[in-house]
């Protein structure tokens, strides 16, 4: 039953929208929705579904208050897929939200369902802008941001330091951030970059979806275990995993062939397509398909539907090295 909220509690907002297709910061955006949720109701529930897979009649359900009053935060993802009627229901719900309910809506931005975007501001929601982050300054602020919610500090030119060594991808920069903070104390200089920046790769998510494609029971759980002691966010492992199960089902529907031109068609650099191809040799079609299976459950696990998303990113590493070399 839900808990009564504390005279400082603030519930979020019951409509938000999210507009952006910035991944990481979208997930964050929703786990920040959620927790102040859960600030109000220890035992509100998540529930995730795709704006084209459900009925307005099906959303209309989610959001209908239950006999106990429970809280829940329902998310519609890819809001800008809704076609009329869902449109329709998600702007009706804005209108008159339910108490202890919390609405949100994940658009990309841009023209496509951009009168649904439109509308619920108009009415109201709260709106987060999670926009890619492409210059070179706002990665450096990102990077700078990413320290001081760790609770570190970083020199100018230890920040250029990290973005030479890890390059653009957010996730990666969040992860290799985190492990700096936790590795140093929490005061970062570019000689701690240099020093740690090869410690960064043993345990990352990459590194523990790497030796798990690979079969390295052992060492992947290793690797996973030092990733969580390190801070790596569950979700950043969970994606890396995904990554690299999805890396080896497009190589290997793509055949072989010079890994340059490969690389145009499958969106991947050549020396992803190269190393991919060394290693989906040793797998077979029906074991990709369990371990995409595993990885899709363990991304639903760590963003809400697993109790403990240690045991869950365990689990699915322990599916894909048995996956690759089954019984």
């Amino acid at each position: 039953m839900s808990s009564t909220a504390s005279p400082r509690t603030r519930p979020p907002a019951p409509v938000q929208l999210i507009v952006g297709e910035e991944e990481l910061l979208v997930e964050r955006a929703v786990i920040d929705v959620l927790r102040a949720a859960r600030a109000v109701d220890p035992e509100a529930e998540i529930r995730r579904f795709r704006a084209s897979e459900i009925t307005p009649g099906e959303l209309a359900g989610y959001l209908s208050p239950s006999l106990f009053a429970e809280g829940r935060v329902v998310v519609v993802q890819a809001a800008h897929e809704a076609n009329k009627e869902m449109a329709a229901a998600i702007t009706s719900y804005a209108t008159e939200p339910a108490d202890g309910i919390v609405l949100v809506a994940l658009h990309a931005g841009g023209a496509r369902g951009k009168a649904l975007a439109d509308e619920l501001r108009r009415r109201g929601a709260n709106v987060t802008t999670c926009d890619r982050i492409t210059r070179a300054e706002a990665r450096a602020d990102f990077v700078r941001s990413e320290v001081r919610r760790a609770g570190g500090s970083i020199s100018g030119d230890a920040v250029a330091a990290l973005l030479e060594a890890v390059g653009s991808d957010l996730r990666e920069l969040a992860a290799a951030t985190g492990q700096l903070v936790a590795d140093t104390g929490g005061s970062i200089d570019v000689h701690a970059v240099r020093r740690y920046h090869r410690g960064r790769a043993e345990s990352s998510g990459f590194a523990v979806a790497d030796k798990a494609v690979a079969g390295d029971r052992t060492g992947a759980l290793e690797a996973l275990r030092w990733a969580l002691v390190l801070g790596v966010a569950p979700v950043l492992v969970a994606d890396a995993l995904a990554d690299a199960v999805r890396t080896l089902a497009k190589v290997g529907a793509a055949g072989r062939g010079d890994p340059n031109r490969l690389a145009g068609a499958l969106g991947m650099p050549p020396w992803k397509v190269r190393k991919a191809q060394g290693q989906v040799r040793a797998w077979r079609p029906e074991g990709l398909a369990v371990a995409i299976a595993a990885t899709a459950q363990v991304n639903a696990d760590v963003k809400g539907a697993a109790a403990d998303t240690g045991y869950a990113l365990e689990r699915a590493v322990l599916a894909i090295v048995e996956a690759r070399h089954p019984h």
